[in-house]
Order: structure tokens, then sequence, then C-alpha cells
């Protein structure tokens, strides 16, 4: 699990491609102190397990669902990308539940300077825009954000500079794509709830459609 608080830029040295898959070598500093073969560390947002460290670099294996997934395929040599290790069970929280599991993708549409802050609006299909609530959380690129306008076809976010100097998100521009996660908390409310379904643990209304009941709340820890 990641908070969506990222430690350090990385830069990719190489990019070893199969006929689905890839092997990801990966610079860096910070996220290798302490780190060993077979841990995780989010790049770019997607979680990937460690396979070799060496001299201020390491490995990764990167599977054929992840490239559909993620951006992480369009990566080249040099390409920057935010770093994250799993985070410790005595770390601070300070971002969000991050899985390091992609949702999906998003295009950003326009980044617009506001005092000290930069808007950026990223477009995003609908099985992403769902989960995303104002004020509610959303990772992309592995980074914890502040959604701070919902619409129907995308969302902004505001970055402030110390983000902006500790992430790769300044650097992007119009048109480029990144990675979204949803925050993990409503996809678990949803699959629970079953509103619409009639499954068990919804008690069906005089309407036909699935209600929540206090005994429904309890057992499941609300």
């Amino acid at each position: 699990m990641f908070t969506g608080i990222v430690e350090e830029m990385g830069s990719i040295v190489s990019i070893a491609r199969g006929s689905h898959s890839a092997v990801l070598t990966v610079k860096a500093d910070k996220v290798l102190e302490g780190s060993r073969t077979g841990d995780s560390i989010a790049v770019n947002g997607v979680c990937l397990t460690v396979t070799g460290i060496a001299a201020g670099r390491f490995t990764a294996d990167v599977m054929a669902e992840t490239l559909r997934r993620s951006s992480l395929g369009s990566l080249t040599r040099g390409s920057l990308v935010n770093l994250e290790r799993a985070m410790a069970a005595d770390g601070r929280f300070g971002g969000h539940i991050v899985a390091g599991h992609i949702d999906g993708t998003g295009t950003i549409l326009s980044m617009a300077q506001e005092d000290n802050a930069v808007w950026i609006e990223i477009r995003a299909g609908q099985e992403i825009l769902k989960y995303i609530v104002e004020k509610g959380s959303v990772a992309i690129d592995g980074i914890s954000l502040t959604v701070a306008k919902a619409g129907e076809q995308s969302f902004a976010v505001s970055v402030i500079p110390h983000t902006g100097t500790e992430t790769t998100l300044l650097r992007k521009k119009p048109g480029d794509i990144v990675n979204l996660e949803n925050d993990i908390i409503g996809k678990y409310v949803e699959r629970l709830l079953h509103i619409d379904s009639g499954e068990a643990g919804v008690h069906e209304g005089a309407g036909g459609k699935g209600s929540i009941t206090m005994d429904f709340l309890l057992e499941n820890g609300f």
C-alpha cells in the first residue's frame, strides 16, 4: 500500500520490451534506501515488484495488463518518473490509501496558473469519473491530490508549488497521458451496497429498488 506522497523523481535508464511485457531499469536514490529484491515501489503510481538492485538503480518487470492499463508503455530512456516505496507500518499517512493498481488513464486538457497554484484539468472515461467527487482524493501518476472540480467529462485539481517541484506533474503539457487511480473506498462501498442488484445484504423495498438497512450497515462495519 502507498500514500501518494512521492519520495523522489527517478529516471528511466532502459526499457527492455518483450512481445507483450517489458523490464524497466530505473535510476533512483532515496527509494533504494532499505529496499530489497521483492519489495514494492510505485512508478508513476504503478505498483511494481523490484527484481534487482545495483549501483543506484533497480529493475522491475511490467506485465502486459499493466502496459494496457497505464502509461508505462509510453516511457522512453531518460523519462522522469514519480517514485514511492510501499508504506512502512510505522510511517505517517500523509496522503490517502493508494493501492498502486491503476484504474486507467486520462488526458491533460489544460494547465492554468492561479497565483501560486496551477489548475490542471483532466479528461477521463466514465469508468473513472463515476468515482470522482469534489473534495475527494485521486492519485495522478502516483500523486495524492484533492479533486477541486468534478464535471461530466473531466475533473480538475489545483497543484501547490511543493508538489510541482517534487513531482513530474508540472512538467506535463496538454495532451499528455497520466495514470489515474480512484479512491479505493468508493469502489468497496459500491461493491458492498449493490443498490440496484437486489443481491443478498440489500433489502428489497416496495419499488423493487435495493435499500440499506441498519443491520446491513452494522454487519459491514459502518
